[in-house]
């Protein structure tokens, strides 16, 4: 009778299974049909628009439209979606890109990314949104703590000879996570990185491991100790990450130099690339920095907040630094530009 009730149990398990993959199979099918279908509704529709060269019946089309579909198909073609698959044909208009993301996003995932500004940040957030698989709601948190112009505020310091890849790195690090008041010292972070280890490998992204705290290093018989020692598997690259409390100091640069060249000796694997390093200051010179050009050296400098600002104050914060950056950046090129000119 056990064997009975065991095969029994067996099969009744395998067949649930079967089924819950089925289900998920076809909810996933239904979801891309889905995507694919409002893609193409805003397509047909924005086409119909551009033939007829009248701006005011683009307006009539979509509200007749919308009335007449919502009466025969349901709330799903409201007049505020049917605008949103309109929005979603402009924006995305590679068709290709749209398929290839359907297969992982539902709608609900572009809903999220159509406000953006630029086409380079819903891009990105779709390819993370896709790379990742997450959900709407860590989708939605990604965007709301501004992860793309991080990377983007990171990205100015790399140049195109640097061995740091772009968007390796984040451009200031949010910490509000960790719980940390406002009086601290280096090693409160320290404690509170390794009480809150997975939240923190959160906010670095996607690929970061840990390996090692205060990693020892001996140097001519001198003992020397690294923060944080990470593994990013995506790059195959050990990231070795140093914390200070306060205002970047150039003596920092020569500190992570020397770990990195002891990393690269003594730590590498023959199929790694060599280590990266990320100085994490409470604040930082951003002129300063930029002119050391850390970057040749495979070094990225960034700040850490400890707590988040109210939304409207953070989004201005960032902003501002982004524009500064931007601003930089374009007077080195032009800076560039003349001395090529002058040879």
């Amino acid at each position: 009778m056990d064997d009975l009730t065991n095969s029994y149990d067996a099969l009744c398990n395998d067949i649930s299974t079967l089924i819950d993959e089925s289900r998920r199979r076809i909810y996933a099918h239904a979801s891309g049909s889905t995507v694919l279908l409002f893609w193409n509704i805003g397509q047909r529709i924005n086409n119909e628009i551009l033939e007829n060269k009248r701006a005011d019946y683009g307006k009539q089309i979509v509200s007749m439209l919308s009335t007449q579909l919502r009466a025969k198909y349901g709330s799903s073609f409201a007049l505020r979606n049917l605008r949103r698959m309109i929005q979603f044909a402009e924006q995305f208009p590679d068709f290709e890109i749209v398929s290839m993301a359907s297969t992982q996003l539902s709608w609900s995932h572009f809903i999220e990314i159509l406000p953006l500004n630029t086409l380079d940040a819903k891009l990105f957030y779709l390819n993370e949104a896709n790379r990742g698989i997450i959900s709407v709601a860590q989708l939605r948190e990604m965007i709301n703590r501004k992860t793309y112009e991080r990377k983007e505020i990171a990205d100015t310091q790399i140049s195109s000879i640097s061995p740091i890849p772009l968007g390796t790195f984040k451009d200031p690090y949010l910490f509000d996570v960790l719980g940390i008041k406002d009086e601290y010292l280096e090693d409160d972070v320290e404690e509170a990185i390794l009480r809150e280890l997975e939240k923190f490998i959160l906010e670095f992204g996607k690929g970061f491991t840990f390996v090692e705290r205060q990693k020892r290093m001996i140097i001519d018989g001198r003992d020397y100790k690294l923060d944080l020692l990470l593994y990013n598997r995506h790059l195959r690259r050990l990231v070795a990450v140093e914390l200070k409390y306060g205002r970047f100091e150039a003596a920092n640069l020569g500190q992570m130099r020397l770990y990195l060249g002891w990393l690269d000796k003594y730590e590498r694997q023959e199929s790694e690339e060599a280590p990266i390093g990320l100085i994490l200051c409470s604040e930082s010179g951003r002129e300063e920095i930029e002119l050391l050009q850390l970057d040749r050296d495979g070094i990225l400098v960034a700040e850490y907040w400890t707590t988040l600002p109210p939304k409207a104050e953070f989004e201005q914060k960032i902003h501002a630094i982004l524009a500064e950056t931007r601003d930089r950046l374009s007077q080195r090129r032009l800076l560039l530009l003349e001395d090529e000119n002058d040879s």
